[in-house]
């Protein structure tokens, strides 16, 4: 190397190729999807950035969708990070940034474009050639995949890197079930070499044998998590293609506290009570839209299910629920309920119905299913707020545990 002349050795310093770990590098053969699974400090984000690189320089690559969990997370991690596109970019073929326009534009004429997995419509019309999708076990919004695998249509080989730590989330589990994903796993030891000593010492002496170790540090997709209150075998034991008759149907609502972008999702679950006794979840109408939005959301479901009864969280909302769900209908009967314990206090005895063979889910609820099967009686353990349980538990908790004399609803 002391022989290299200065533009040799700077030529040197940005082969990634030369410099990479083998797990860092594309596997051969034809895929459609790369996903990396490993653990925090793997160089999973350098190795996002090299490729959407190599694809501009060597393949050809024109139209490069850039999508992480959030916008600060794309311009901070993806794009101006220490590994991001900007850092590793040589100096002859750095790509100019236009925050303003979210884009890229390399000297050879290609441009990628940055999104928010968090604004899903974004995604709904451009299309791309290749895509770099950061932390998408942590995406709130899971629609942003669709929209991106729906865009991903130019070209003869579109392909997508994901790059993330793993959680036990179904779109994590449908995409290692897709044959035309290829997956590499690795772990934050392989990169220790590069991490700083302090940094490694407090992970090993805090997470080291402790099961969020695996998940963060091992990349493991652990499935069901310890001690959570619902389980996915035993949901799908009690899952049924429909419902007997119902003697009663409730829809509940947890609303979220704001209706921004990157706000909560306001939880609307639709269960019912059948003459066998049993509960029926029968949809869930979640959503993230303003009050007028999800109020006449519920309302439209209390007439699709024909529906007995609203019933509303007021902790976050105080009045606003029952105002803008009297303001869309004002003749749908609707009860205020008031959370005076702890989400996992009051999920435990809705759990319980579950283990008791009494609650049926008719079809299939992926998102709501993932927050149930990751609440413990420690608190939820999985991103953002458990809506969706929120809802299940007060309509659960209003069909099945609550005393049934009707009280002054008006």
């Amino acid at each position: 190397m002391a022989e290299l002349s200065d533009e040799e050795a700077e030529a040197l310093l940005y082969d990634w190729r030369f410099w990479a770990r083998p797990k860092q590098l594309p596997p051969e053969g034809p895929w459609r999807i790369w996903l990396i699974l490993a653990g925090r400090g793997f160089g999973k984000t350098r190795t996002g950035a090299e490729w959407v690189r190599e694809q501009v320089e060597r393949h050809g690559r024109r139209r490069i969708a850039i999508v992480g969990r959030t916008a600060a997370d794309v311009r901070d991690v993806m794009v101006e990070g220490e590994s991001g596109i900007l850092s590793i970019s040589p100096p002859w073929f750095r790509p100019v940034y236009e925050p303003s326009k979210r884009r890229l534009t390399w000297p050879n004429g290609a441009i990628a474009t940055l999104y928010s997995a968090d604004e899903p419509d974004l995604l709904r019309g451009p299309q791309h050639d290749a895509a770099w999708a950061d932390e998408l076990a942590a995406w709130r919004r899971p629609e942003a995949w669709d929209n991106l695998m729906f865009g991903l249509r130019l070209g003869p080989d579109p392909r997508v890197v994901v790059t993330t730590t793993p959680r036990p989330v179904k779109l994590i589990r449908d995409l290692l079930n897709d044959p035309t994903c290829v997956v590499t796993r690795g772990s934050t030891y392989e990169n220790a070499a590069n991490l700083a000593p302090a940094f490694l010492e407090q992970i090993i002496s805090r997470y080291e044998g402790t099961r969020l170790g695996r998940q963060e540090l091992y990349g493991e997709v652990l499935d069901d998590v310890p001690g959570a209150l619902w389980q996915r075998k035993r949901i799908d034991e009690l899952r049924v293609r429909e419902a007997p008759e119902l003697v009663r149907v409730v829809v509940a609502i947890d609303p979220a506290v704001t209706s921004e972008e990157g706000s909560d999702e306001t939880g609307i679950v639709v269960a019912g009570r059948g003459v066998d006794g049993d509960a029926y979840v029968l949809a869930d109408r979640s959503c993230r839209m303003s009050p007028d939005g999800w109020a006449r959301r519920a309302v439209k479901a209390y007439y699709d299910f024909d529906g007995d009864r609203i019933v509303g969280e007021v902790n976050n909302g105080g009045d606003l629920v029952e105002t803008v769900i009297r303001t869309v209908d004002p003749k749908v009967p609707y009860k205020a309920v008031r959370a005076s314990r702890g989400k996992a206090v009051r999920a435990e005895p809705v759990a319980a119905l579950y283990e008791q063979g009494k609650v049926h889910h008719v079809g299939t609820f992926d998102h709501l299913e993932d927050q149930l099967c990751q609440i413990t009686p420690d608190g939820y353990q999985g991103a953002g707020s458990p809506d969706r349980a929120d809802a299940l538990v007060w309509a659960l908790t209003e069909l099945m545990l609550e005393d049934y004399a009707e009280p002054d609803i008006f």
